[in-house]
């Protein structure tokens, strides 16, 4: 039976914390943070996906704790990933956007003052690696060895041309640490073998380990291998074949995982192991994702653009099949990955741990004002921004620069159906100034790389 869990609707008015090693274990764990790039809210069986199997994500989920109420910092990929590996609002570490290969259409360099996650962990004596795809930085200083990961072993890009080549633009972006490397294999099984291997080696080392695993998979290209594909299809020969291989290359990652969890089982890990999960940010319609009952999906300032599957399991500290109500957000991993840790945070950060919530103890909610935006470029956008903020029920955001502010009454509207930025200005200026104030703070942080 699901447990759920309910906290106290009081308001934490501090923008920022400091993490601190509270309630440190004796024994700090191993810990696993697993990243899917684009999975929609709906497209696991244990978020409401009827087409879809992932019993391996349903398994994780069962033997801890869901959110229903979880949040990416951004609807896409690099600002999202910034915010976990930082705590902080990915504006305020220079990656308001995606960052890419031509500087025409690259949106965010990560600042050389971010502090990131495994470097503290390194001080705290952990062995730090990440598998899979980075995003942060394709040159130096902002390769994943110069930030902190004492081991690399993916890839440096952003989406893969062809998840077989692994190119992107023509250019190898897979990386063995600073070695170019140029591996056989589709990337979901190729991310799996080396996460497993990860584990493997370092279960025999006495020092703790955290490992990053973040996948490319369910991105485009929808490429799943072909035994995939026959799967889905036998099991339901009247559905869309678009929707067919997405739900083969979702149900190709589950595996994976599954894999890696198996892993940890073998090795006799398992049991001293937080693992966390989630998405950088919701679905992409265009290629048939399921975002729930939430509106829109990926590069949206909608619902479904940044509300995002989020589970953790921690045998003998998180109570098995349970869910939380508590509104976190990708940033909020930080802290509690550090606090889980024992490990301290020296500097201010925006992330709250949310560790308490999955010891089953009551957690006021993590902040008063939760912050959404992103930049890009295209006529679509013109290197401009969107944005949004949410407080209390109250949600106003701007979807696209050229079009004027919607305000939205989530407890009400959660489908955000109802503009109400006419009807309520009080609200609509309430929230409108607190955004631009927002906006201020970031215009200090410099985006672009620095002149050569």
């Amino acid at each position: 039976m699901m447990h759920r869990l309910v906290f106290a609707a009081f308001l934490l008015p501090a923008v920022f914390a400091f993490c601190s090693p509270a309630r440190a274990e004796v024994t700090p764990p191993n810990i696993l943070v697993i990243l899917a790039d684009d999975l929609g809210y709906g497209d696991l069986s244990c978020y409401g996906g009827r087409d879809i199997r992932t019993p391996h994500l349903d398994r994780l989920a069962a033997e801890g704790m869901r959110f229903t109420n979880f949040y990416a910092n951004c609807p896409v990929c690099s600002p999202t990933r910034a915010a976990l590996l930082s705590g902080r609002y990915q504006d305020l570490v220079g990656v308001p956007g995606v960052i890419r290969t031509h500087a025409h259409n690259n949106w965010g360099y990560l600042s050389p003052d971010a502090v990131l996650l495994p470097v503290l962990l390194k001080e705290a004596g952990y062995h730090t690696a990440i598998v899979g795809k980075w995003h942060l930085g394709l040159e130096s200083p902002n390769r994943p060895n110069e930030r902190g990961f004492d081991h690399f072993h993916g890839f440096l890009g952003d989406m893969m041309d062809d998840y077989y080549d692994h190119r992107r633009h023509e250019i190898n972006y897979m990386r063995l640490n600073e070695e170019e490397i140029d591996p056989e294999g589709h990337a979901t099984d190729l991310f799996t073998d080396w996460a497993c291997e990860y584990v493997q080696q370092r279960a025999e080392e006495s020092e703790p380990f955290f490992l990053y695993l973040a996948y490319n998979a369910p991105h485009t290209p929808i490429q799943p291998p072909d035994e995939w594909v026959a799967k889905v299809r036998e099991r339901e020969p009247e559905m869309d074949e678009r929707r067919i291989r997405l739900l083969a290359l979702i149900e190709h990652m589950d595996e994976g995982i599954g894999r890696v969890l198996d892993c940890l089982e073998d090795r006799g890990i398992a049991q001293k192991t937080l693992v966390i999960f989630s998405s950088d940010n919701g679905g992409q319609l265009g290629v048939g994702a399921n975002n729930g009952s939430w509106r829109d999906g990926k590069q949206s300032m909608y619902e479904g653009g940044l509300r995002v599957a989020a589970m953790a399991r921690w045998p003998g500290r998180i109570t098995p099949d349970t869910e939380a109500e508590l509104q976190a957000m990708s940033m909020d991993i930080f802290p509690t990955v550090l606090e889980a840790a024992g490990a301290t945070c020296p500097h201010e950060i925006n992330g709250v741990s949310f560790l308490p919530t999955l010891r089953g103890e009551e957690q006021a909610p993590l902040r008063e004002d939760w912050f959404f935006r992103r930049r890009e470029g295209g006529n679509r956008y013109g290197g401009k921004t969107i944005e949004a903020v949410i407080r209390g029920d109250w949600k106003l955001l701007q979807n696209s620069p050229f079009r004027p502010l919607e305000l939205y009454n989530l407890a009400e509207d959660p489908g955000e159906t109802r503009n109400l930025a006419e009807e309520r200005p009080d609200v609509f200026n309430q929230l409108a100034d607190a955004l631009r104030r927002e906006i201020q703070r970031y215009g200090a942080v410099p985006w672009q790389r620095p002149a050569e």
